[in-house]
């Protein structure tokens, strides 16, 4: 089965949240229905990233990566080259 990671951000103040999910675009649905407890008080999100994975044991791994120092790196320098 496929897995994503995915990396919302919110436009009430910034904040980002990564997670993992075989369905991103529901997954986005119920965080910005106020369904997931972690994100309830920050909504409304948009999606800033989103990486398609072979499994979930890797969508973890590259998980796990975007919430180092060196994936926050990554996705900030995005900004930088995809305006």
């Amino acid at each position: 089965m496929e897995y994503y990671v995915y990396v919302l951000r919110s436009i009430k103040d910034g904040h980002r949240y990564i997670g993992i999910s075989s369905d991103p675009d529901k997954r986005l649905k119920e965080h910005n229905s106020g369904l997931v407890f972690a994100t309830k008080g920050r909504r409304p999100f948009v999606k800033e990233y989103l990486e398609k994975c072979l499994d979930r044991k890797q969508a973890r791994k590259r998980e796990k990566y975007f919430k180092s120092g060196a994936g926050r790196r990554f996705l900030n320098n995005l900004h930088k080259t995809c305006p």
